[in-house]
Parts: C-alpha cells; structure tokens; sequence
C-alpha cells in the first residue's frame, strides 16, 4: 500500500484562535486536516498531467496540541476503484499519541480539463 508522512510544528499560525475555529491556543481541526491532506497528495504518484481533488472528509480531532508540539499525519491507500483513491490517516505526536484519525477520499482528475471548467471571478 502506498504511504506517506509528514511532519510539522504547531505555530501559533496553526492554532484555532487563529483559524478562527475556536479561541484557544492549541492546534486547529482545520489545520490537521490539512496537513492529512497533505500526506494523501504526499502518497500519490501521479504523472504531470493529473492531479487529485478531495471529495470527502471524515476526521476525529481526539487530543489537543500546543504550540511548539511536533505532529506528524500519515496517509495509506486502502482503497482505489478507478480514480476514486481511499486513505486511512492519522496525526501523531512526538510521542506517538494518537492526535485525529479518519478517512479521506480523492479523485484522480485531468489537470487541463479540470481547470477548464473553471470560470474565474470577474469573467
């Protein structure tokens, strides 16, 4: 199964009085997510000319982090049916403390012809 990790440190950037997603200093579920979506496009090996969107999101923030603490989210393929791509993830601790957990789904899509459909504001 494809894999991959990566680690940060929560900045008083990273916190939820500064997402705007709560008023305490410890890091934000927005940021967790995040950085779990970072490790699923982390996972990924795709050619030039690909990319993944998210589609759904299905996290557990369990335990709180302060700033300066050191988090690493991990992403595993446990699924793919054509290009829908399933990954288990999980954000740890330093210690190894199980921080959020869940599951996040991506879908393979042609880069040019998905941003083609786009129309930019003011157009």
């Amino acid at each position: 199964m494809d894999s991959a990790s990566v680690t940060h440190t929560v900045t008083t950037a990273d916190t939820a009085a500064a997402l705007g997603s709560g008023d305490l200093d410890v890091l934000a579920t927005p940021r967790v997510l995040a950085w779990l979506e970072e490790a699923t496009c982390a996972a990924l090996d795709l050619p030039v000319d690909r990319t993944s969107v998210g589609t759904r999101v299905e996290i557990e923030h369990l335990a709180a982090s302060p700033v300066g603490a050191e988090v690493t989210a991990t992403a595993t393929v446990v699924h793919t049916d054509g290009r829908l791509i399933r990954f288990q993830v999980v954000a740890q601790d330093a210690s190894g403390a199980l921080l959020a957990s869940g599951e996040v789904r991506r879908v393979v899509v042609d880069r040019e012809r998905f941003l083609s459909r786009i129309t930019p504001v003011g157009d």
